[in-house]
């Protein structure tokens, strides 16, 4: 199981690399958020990730801004 502050780490490595690397850590967080319950955790990753594939990057940051901050509660 994935620990809220393991979480916190891996959104707050989506700002470096290639496209579907950053891709693939939201899904990594989106899959972990649901395995801690944590649905509308879930759904702002998944939004994110939505955000991040049409190029709306201010969206994309606000989304994970509010995840990392959402399990920051979690610890």
């Amino acid at each position: 199981m994935t620990t809220p502050s393991q979480l916190i780490a891996l959104l707050h490595s989506l700002s470096f690399g290639d496209l579907d690397a950053i891709r693939a850590k939201l899904d990594e967080a989106a899959a972990a958020c649901e395995e801690l319950g944590r649905e509308e955790l879930s759904s702002l990753v998944a939004e994110a990730r939505t955000a991040l594939g049409g190029g709306d990057l201010k969206t994309f940051r606000k989304r994970v801004e509010t995840a990392v901050s959402r399990l920051g509660h979690l610890r």
